[in-house]
């Protein structure tokens, strides 16, 4: 197990350091102008110099802000729905044109419309980061709750269990493999909804930086504001796998026993 993980982490290492030197590589032979192509030494001193100037803080306190916010309302009411519709034929027949128009449309769409009815501000990024998270939730939630096996419902039905009972000692336990799934999808989308939240209309927050950054020539910054973004999907990612693993780990446990 330990020499497993050391070789996950020196693939990791080895992939930046070698993304590292084609960057580099790539500098050096085109000689394109910084305003272009910065390097990675260019990008590393902008780094540093709004990172001690705090401007790069809080822009990444607000966007985080807004993905967890999100990232919590949509994962929420898509749980909760797709519960219903998992229960419900008529539900899902009855919802499923309009879960459909949801994905047919884009959310660089549909985002200017909720700047324009909800405000510029923070709830209008909430919303959008919600919507992109909404979607993968819910069909992963319905996929779950209908995947328990027959045979477990009659057992619960045989020992007199109750709804809540079902719910909590049955459907969610057997559901929470493929509910998770839908979490690392939704962790890394609500990134990109608050980022395009904040394209559309705002005056802080990454992708205001962005904005900033590329009207200004600053293509460093534009560098150092979409590195900051991956570090934070990255991150939202393992959190979910930390949580899969702490949540699943009887699955481990009764796999290594057998």
């Amino acid at each position: 197990m330990i020499r497993q993980r050391l070789i996950n982490l020196w693939s990791v290492i080895l992939s930046l350091i070698a993304g590292l030197l084609i960057w580099v590589v790539a500098v050096e032979t085109t000689g394109l102008p910084a305003f272009i192509l910065p390097s990675p030494q260019q990008v590393w001193s902008r780094l540093i110099e709004v990172a001690i100037d705090g401007s790069l803080w809080r822009h990444i306190w607000v966007t985080a802000y807004e993905i967890v916010l999100g990232l919590a309302l949509g994962a929420g009411l898509a749980v909760l729905l797709g519960y219903v519709v998992a229960k419900s034929r008529m539900m899902e027949r009855f919802l499923s044109p309009y879960l459909v128009a949801s994905q047919a449309i884009p959310i660089v769409a549909l985002a200017p419309l909720l700047v324009l009815w909800f405000g510029p501000g923070m709830i209008s990024k909430v919303l959008i980061c919600s919507l992109v998270v909404f979607f993968p939730v819910l069909v992963n939630t319905v996929v779950g709750v209908r995947a328990v096996p027959e045979e477990l419902r009659d057992l619960m039905r045989t020992l007199h269990a109750s709804r809540t009972q079902n719910i909590l000692f049955l459907e969610l336990p057997a559901a929470l493999p493929i509910l998770l799934g839908g979490f690392r999808i939704g962790a890394t989308l609500a990134v990109i909804g608050a980022v395009v939240g904040e394209f559309v209309g705002s005056d802080k927050g990454l992708g205001f930086l962005v904005n900033i950054a590329r009207g200004q020539y600053d293509t460093a910054l534009v560098f150092v504001a979409i590195g900051t973004l991956i570090a934070m999907a990255l991150s939202l990612y393992g959190l979910v796998i930390l949580i899969e693993k702490r949540l699943l780990g009887w699955q481990t446990s009764s796999g290594e026993r057998q």
